[in-house]
């Protein structure tokens, strides 16, 4: 099965290596392909998530966990969380069905690493989660 995973991915993992991720790292375990590493900026880990969306349209089968955070903190714009009253999910990649990582607090600054599109931007917070949340929430400064 690890062949399959790898072969179905592998417009992902190729681009992921032509694009400087370092520290990239491949794992197959109960039928889910482990994909880990660092990318060199913001544009490359969304790139890497449009190629995941093209290959496997809304994240329905479940067999890859795409672990691609960034390397460096990328100096960025600050936004701030303009969220009603509460605090705005941070999610491991550009969708509702994907898990949460942690939270921005409602008026929170945090800085903007990059925009994935219209809908979800890459932030993260001044206690170092990263992750992409929905803009429509998000107020540049």
């Amino acid at each position: 099965m690890i062949m399959a995973l790898q072969d179905k991915y592998k417009e992902l993992l190729d681009a992921a290596k032509a694009s400087g991720v370092i520290n990239l790292q491949q794992r197959e375990q109960d039928n889910v392909l482990y994909v880990d590493g660092e990318a060199p900026s913001g544009a490359v880990k969304d790139k890497l998530w449009n190629i995941y969306g093209t290959i496997d349209p809304d994240f329905r089968a479940g067999d890859l966990i795409l672990n691609i955070s960034v390397a460096t903190a990328v100096p960025g714009a600050k936004a701030k969380v303009t969220t009603e009253s509460t605090s705005l999910n941070i999610r491991k990649g550009p969708g509702t069905d994907q898990p949460v990582v942690g939270q921005a607090a409602h008026n929170e600054i945090v800085t903007l690493v990059s925009k994935m599109n219209d809908q979800w931007w890459l932030i993260r917070t001044n206690s170092g989660i990263e992750g992409y949340a929905f803009a429509q929430y998000l107020s540049p400064q």
